[in-house]
């Protein structure tokens, strides 16, 4: 589900991992493989960890890293310095001067610093649930902050474990919220192996608080099960920690508990917030230890607790922290011990300085009976404003309900805040006189969902589209400054890096081969799905005056960046005759792909032309052209624009609409389906050849082509197939419709009774896999955003008068039924959203798990609410 990305063949033996394909549980190669990438993982600090070693102890390494420089100085550097070597002197100018506009930002307004996005606003948001590759992470939303999170130990197989980094081979039943609004208020559930562990997150900004005001986080943990160990049936170990990333020393203090009243556990001080302290509060009998670290490695944490523990536990006997700090510390963790079950409270106080008089009263609003009251205010709130906005209680079951709260939840629990630098690939045949191939964008923000909290917790561009789609709906303010985020990573050619590894914490999660950005590859601009909505909802009357207001002056910014997107499209992606358009970057020369693959398009193994060439002519990228064409003109409309560039828009939008024109270009009469254009043939197969290397035979897996490829449609029904229709570009009274419909409704290709999969059962690439190691992906399985967006179509075409409206009708009502049973099952029965759901074997769901992401489309098929997409 990935896009982008450079030559596919150069990534080859590890393009399952790019493209979000979690091991087939029947390749036991590519399980060995899964195994071996984590280990290396682990070797490498990358965020997962192995059992609890405690007769064995490793000597700690602290990585030593620098402040990332600038991104134009680093170019300047490059520019007037040579820091790289070419091919030829003769070939340096050209290159060099794309990568300089490469990690240059666009020279516009940043959207970022509107005046709505500064003030209460900013503040309101300051902190949050930020860091979604854990399983609890707090943070601020500013470069370098105070971070906290929780670790607790895990048994599994007789061997101890330590839970911190979100990863699927801890194996548990289940995690994630079941409620969370976003902004000041969350409550998640974790199953670990007979430990039931609830986190409840609570914010306020009261009376004597410093900036971004206080929080509160409630851990309630219970265990049962006669699986447990002995000792872990007896002791739960739970760990907190709070860590300052910017290396300013934490102050441990006392760590004697108390039946009584709060003990505090540390303190601060910020130039931001000011003096800051931490407190617990408990009435449980609790043992308490503590450890602190001198450490700029946040991403390593998991390492320096497991470390601490197994010295300690070598030393002692005892599976504790040593009760001791280095000197300096700014990570102190706190450990947490208790009887089969206990709660605890946890405070976090800004501007708490010693003498302030409220301190007391703080503590008691954010702990005890009191916080147990405000918890339970919150979650009825939070669910009658579910009620409100999505209007589906009378549309759906009560079973079905709670599971759209959970996919809200964690679409909404899932945002992060991040911040570092791209890493950009220089041209091909550069390298840096240090080896590097790469150049680093310029230091940025991003503030974004994510799609799933353990295999891609960062932001993809593509899925952003769709996420805000449901965030729109929930908090407009939220969404806006997650797409502002976005629309200022545009560089001054108008490309957005299309998945973005900001910062230690994001890169942990990424294997090193796939950490560069292409900047001649795009990913399809969903972006605009949801600002053509914020545009439509303004003409509609859908807003407050005051969110009017606000949406009316980050349009009147944004214009100035969509346009330089659209252009950035419009001149990169275009096809060699004029209104045509294809994805750049598939690799011509591939000799180990079944189907070259098309990262760029987001649909990564769909079959294209088996011959890649300028001649192509993709529909997926007309319609979304078509799209983006409409976003922008009901912007202008709204803006009162009537300039030559708005005509341009006008003009282009009226062109991409041409019904003849599209037929002419990408309809099959016989079939009435859509398809790509391009050098093809279906006389492909994938065959073992040996081959000599070094003297040394060995067996390899490549194409063998049968019959030569000639221009022609791409005969494979499919998503891509379904975009016209997706997009309401046929008439309601076409007989091209009607064949859309057959399409949809024919089980030999289509339709199942869990969703429409995603390529028909009579393509010669159903279900085949793409290389040795390249499982099928987009080639046969179910997936949410494009279900969604089918389901769009028949309900606009539903809605249409024409001889087809009621055929549209039944179908859109059966697909919805069966699309929501079956999210609804899947979660019922193994506690996730999946990333995709499996039309072979009774929709069950599979690849990544704990993937709410577009998935949480199911919100809005529940809720009957879908995209503006016509002018």
């Amino acid at each position: 589900m990935s896009g982008g990305g450079g030559n596919s063949s150069v990534r080859r033996p590890v393009a399952a991992a790019r493209s979000r394909s979690g091991p087939e549980p029947d390749a036991r190669r590519a399980a060995a493989a899964a195994a071996a990438a984590a280990a290396a993982a682990r070797r490498r600090g990358r965020g997962d960890h192995g059992p609890l070693r405690l007769m064995e102890v490793s000597p700690r390494n602290l990585l030593l890293v620098g402040t990332a420089s600038v991104a134009l100085l680093a170019v300047a550097f490059v520019v007037y310095t040579g820091v790289w070597q070419g091919k030829a002197d003769g070939e340096v100018e050209t290159p060099l001067r794309r990568v300089v506009r490469s990690v240059t930002p666009l020279d516009a307004p940043r959207m970022m610093d509107l005046p709505q996005f500064q003030g209460d606003h900013k503040e309101s948001l300051y902190w949050g649930t930020y860091r979604p590759n854990v399983y609890l992470g707090i943070r601020a939303r500013t470069p370098l902050s105070l971070i906290a999170g929780i670790m607790w130990i895990g048994a599994k197989n007789g061997q101890y474990f330590l839970r911190h980094v979100c990863q699927d081979s801890d194996e548990l039943s289940t995690y994630g919220w079941t409620d969370h609004n976003g902004r000041d208020y969350g409550h998640q559930v974790l199953v670990d192996h007979g430990l039931l562990l609830t986190t409840s997150f609570l914010k306020e900004k009261g009376e004597g608080s410093g900036y971004g005001g206080d929080w509160a986080v409630r851990l309630n943990a219970k265990t049962d099960g006669p699986s447990l160990s002995e000792d872990q049936e007896s002791t739960t170990h739970l760990f907190f920690y709070i860590a300052d990333e910017a290396g300013n020393s934490i102050t441990m203090d006392s760590h004697i508990p108390s039946s009584r009243g709060h003990v505090l556990l540390a303190s601060g001080s910020r130039e931001e917030i000011g003096d800051w302290k931490v407190y617990l509060r408990s009435e449980e009998n609790l043992e308490i230890h503590r450890a602190g670290f001198k450490s700029i490695s946040m991403h390593n944490l998991s390492d320096l607790v497991q470390q601490a523990l197994a010295t300690n536990a070598m030393q002692s006997g005892n599976l504790n922290l040593p009760d001791m700090a280095e000197d300096s510390s700014n990570v102190i963790v706190y450990q947490v011990s208790m009887k089969r079950s206990a709660e605890v409270d946890i405070v976090f106080l800004s501007g708490a300085a010693s003498e302030n008089p409220m301190i007391e009263e703080r503590i008691n609003r954010l702990t005890g009976p009191v916080l147990s009251t405000r918890l339970e205010s919150k979650q009825k709130d939070f669910e009658k404003r579910y009620d409100q906005i999505f209007n589906v209680n009378n549309k759906i079951n009560p079973k079905e309900l709670s599971v759209g709260v959970a996919a809200l939840s964690n679409l909404l629990g899932g945002i992060g805040y991040f911040y570092g630098q791209s890493k950009i690939a220089l041209p091909k045949g550069f390298t840096q006189k240090n080896g590097d191939k790469y150049i680093p964008y310029w230091p940025a923000a991003l503030y974004t969902a994510v799609p799933s909290r353990s295999f891609f917790p960062r932001g993809f561009l593509w899925d952003e589209g769709f996420h805000q789609l449901v965030i729109w709906r929930w908090d407009v303010h939220i969404s806006m400054d997650i797409i502002g985020h976005w629309l200022d990573l545009i560089n001054a050619d108008g490309w957005i890096p299309r998945e973005q590894i900001l910062g230690a914490e994001a890169l942990s999660k990424v294997p090193e081969e796939f950490v560069l950005q292409y900047p001649s590859n795009g990913n399809p601009p969903t972006l605009f799905l949801a600002l053509r909505d914020l545009a439509s909802g303004i003409h509609a009357n859908q807003f407050s005056d005051e969110e009017s207001e606000k949406i009316s002056t980050f349009l009147k910014r944004a214009y100035v960046r969509l346009n330089s997107w659209f252009q950035w499209f419009n001149s990169t992606q275009t096809g060699k005759y004029e209104g045509t358009f294809y994805w750049h970057g598939r690799d011509s020369m591939a000799t180990r792909e079944l189907n070259p693959k098309t990262l760029t398009s987001g649909l990564d193994d769909y079959p294209r032309a088996s011959h890649p060439n300028d001649e192509e002519r993709h529909v997926d990228l007309r319609c979304w052209m078509l799209l983006a064409t409409n976003c922008m003109c009901s912007i202008a409309e709204f803006l009162k624009t009537d300039s030559s560039l708005e005509k341009d828009y006008y003009k282009m939008s009226n062109q991409l609409s041409d019904f003849g024109i599209l037929n002419k270009m990408h309809l099959d009469d016989k079939t009435g389906a859509y398809f790509d254009y391009g050098n093809h043939t279906e006389k492909v197969r994938l065959r073992w050849y040996e081959v000599r290397e070094n003297d040394v035979m060995r067996r390899e897996l490549l194409r063998e082509t049968l019959q030569p490829p000639q221009l022609q449609l791409v005969p494979h029904v499919g998503y891509v197939s379904m975009f016209p229709f997706m997009m309401g570009a046929i008439p309601p009274e076409s007989w091209v419709l009607e064949k859309q419909l057959d399409l949809i409704s024919n089980s030999s290709i289509l339709w199942t009774n869990y969703g429409l999969r995603s390529l028909s059962r009579t393509s010669s690439i159903y279900m085949k896999r793409n290389t040795e190691h390249d499982p099928p992906y987009w080639r046969g399985a179910i997936w949410i955003n494009m279900n969604y967006m089918i389901l769009s179509g028949l309900h606009h075409y539903a809605h249409e008068d024409g001889p087809y409206k009621d055929r549209a009708k039944e179908l859109y009502d059966e697909l919805r039924s069966n699309l929501i049973r079956n999210i609804v099952k899947n979660y019922h029965e193994t506690g996730f959203f999946w990333e995709n759901y499996d039309q072979k074997n009774k929709g069950k769901g599979k690849g990544a798990r704990s993937f709410t992401g577009w998935t949480s489309l199911v919100v809005l098929i529940m809720g009957e609410s879908y995209p503006t997409l016509h002018r």
